[in-house]
């Protein structure tokens, strides 16, 4: 795949060898980026210059979201589904270290490859998909904050999801200190959320041996367990975060060697190891909370009522009725800090993709101005119209509706660092690349059979005429049609043959191609010629003269 100068305007691949001082310089570089250098030296020290982009991505594990679907399925089927958490912890372990293996190996995230890959009607289909799941993702942390607000200070709930929109503010303060201080900031929200369900586990006291059993035993018991166990799911793995991820690990220079690659993957899959053990335990906790307090014998009519009907905003009332007054407060100071910390991630991921897919960079107020609106409009008027409980119930919804697009991120990324032309020795494996490609075939399995499941159940039990029945059938399953073929399409497309090497424009190789040590051949990056930075975006052949 290595060329030399030539007269087309198409990037060219190249490494220039030789020079010690070229090989460890940045291609490109731009000033206002914030990049932590990692040292061209292995070391397990290394380790914390990596660490920073999972604890950003494991808070799309711990969000409202999540948090809602979690206390329901524990309130409904206790710890009976306490599996689903572990599979797909796992399966988010894997997934998210193979969005940061191509963000690491080429210097391009997710939404960019997708532009260069597929032509624009579908690049700008999937821009679409990806913007709804992220307002699908908003949904909740609006929601979830507003109900924080009233635990905490009695504030009406349609009152908080506008208050929420100054999650603007603070996130433009945030944006001035540097990458690194966010991290923090982020890792610090983590913990506290950890800290308040420990001392909540604390306080609930569950059986310890039906928590294990619910956690290695697998069981869908009842007729709703499907449906919650997909919610839970999509809860977990997010395709906007698929997106984040690969563009998060832009944020380190690297050493652009076959050894420095490398050790930059194992440590990015330790440290969102780690993160996402936090981000596991959190979600096992207030499962168990939810399972041993609504389960328990002593709950009178008033809870037990709670319990049948449990939302974010019941629960603190449930918690604070049955463990005490502190324990709704550790409640609420969590969802507060869960809800914010997810904007945060929301809002990066948001300019990721807009910038990926359309090469278009929005003014950070203005795109979360955008992203804020398109989640607060929907939240606004159910919270008025529905109250609380139809709150609750539009989390659920889209937390199904995440699950539903995830394939739409999915499977461009195993395609992608499937490819030997896009990977090269950090292809993966075939043994990786037949589990996530079973992975990714069983969650959308799971959820083409939901969606015809519960299509076919309103058709055959609804109140309207048999012309309208039809007519709705057929407009149904046209979107299921739909929704396989563009399935089928990202799947079954070859992909591209592109270099994994870092692209040089033209210009760069004329210049370089000038040079007696290049004249004659371009050979591919090796440990002992090339340890070249991650470029920055190119915009135009004037920002690298």
């Amino acid at each position: 795949m290595a060329a030399g100068g030539s007269g087309s305007g198409q990037p060219q691949f190249l490494v220039r060898a030789g020079d010690e001082n070229f090989s460890h310089a940045s291609l490109i570089e731009n000033p206002e980026t914030d990049q932590i250098i990692v040292p061209d030296k292995e070391s397990w020290k290394n380790l914390f210059a990596y660490m920073g982009p999972g604890f950003l991505v494991s808070i799309a594990y711990i969000d409202p979201g999540n948090f809602e679907t979690d206390l329901q399925s524990g309130a409904q089927y206790k710890y009976g589904l306490l599996w689903i958490i572990l599979v797909a912890s796992f399966a988010a372990l894997i997934i998210q270290s193979l969005a940061a293996n191509l963000g690491v190996v080429t210097g391009k995230h997710l939404a960019e490859h997708c532009k260069a890959e597929y032509p624009k009607a579908q690049n700008f289909i999937l821009w679409v998909l990806a913007e709804i799941a992220i307002v699908a993702c908003d949904i909740p942390e609006v929601i979830g904050t507003a109900f924080a607000l009233n635990m905490l200070f009695r504030i009406p709930v349609w009152c908080g999801v506008l208050l929420t929109g100054l999650s603007t503010l603070l996130l433009l303060a945030l944006q001035q200190y540097g990458i690194r201080k966010l991290e923090f900031l982020i890792a610090f929200l983590v913990l506290t959320i950890a800290v308040c369900f420990f001392l909540e586990l604390g306080y609930a006291k569950p059986d310890v041996g039906e928590i294990f059993y619910g956690l290695f035993v697998p069981q869908l018991k009842g007729s709703g367990a499907t449906g919650l166990a997909i919610s839970l799911l999509g809860a977990m793995v997010m395709p906007h975060n698929l997106f984040l991820h690969s563009a998060l690990v832009l944020s380190r220079k690297i050493p652009r060697s076959l050894s420095g690659i490398k050790e930059a993957c194992r440590f990015y899959m330790i440290e969102s190891g780690f993160a996402l053990m936090v981000a596991f335990l959190i979600n096992v906790s207030v499962i168990s909370v939810s399972g041993a307090v609504c389960n328990s014998p002593d709950l009178n009519k008033e809870d037990q009522m709670s319990c049948n009907d449990l939302d974010l905003n019941k629960a603190s009332f449930l918690l604070r009725n049955v463990l005490g007054k502190w324990s709704s407060k550790l409640f609420a100071i969590a969802l507060l800090a869960s809800g914010q910390s997810s904007t945060i991630t929301g809002t990066y991921a948001g300019q990721y993709v807009m910038q990926g897919f359309l090469d278009l960079k929005l003014t950070p107020w203005i795109r979360n101005f955008l992203t804020r609106s398109l989640a607060i409009v929907p939240s606004l008027i159910v919270a008025i119209i529905g109250g609380s409980s139809g709150a609750g119930k539009l989390i659920i919804i889209a937390s199904m509706i995440l699950s539903f697009e995830l394939p739409f991120a999915l499977v461009p990324l195993l395609k992608f660092t499937s490819s030997k032309a896009k990977m090269g020795p950090h292809v993966n494996s075939t043994a990786i690349t037949v589990l996530t490609w079973i992975i990714g075939l069983l969650i959308m399995a799971i959820n083409i059979y939901y969606l015809m499941s519960r299509f076919i159940h309103v058709l055959l039990h609804n109140d309207l005429h048999l012309a309208a029945v039809v007519s709705i059938g057929i407009l149904g399953f046209s979107g299921v049609a739909l929704y396989l073929s563009g399935i089928a399409y990202l799947v079954f497309r070859k992909t591209k043959e592109i270099s994994h090497l870092l692209a040089l424009t033209t210009v760069d190789n004329r210049r370089l191609s000038n040079e007696p040590s290049n004249r004659s051949r371009y050979d591919p990056p090796n440990e002992d010629t090339v340890s070249m930075q991650l470029p920055q975006r190119i915009r135009s052949t004037n920002d690298v003269n």
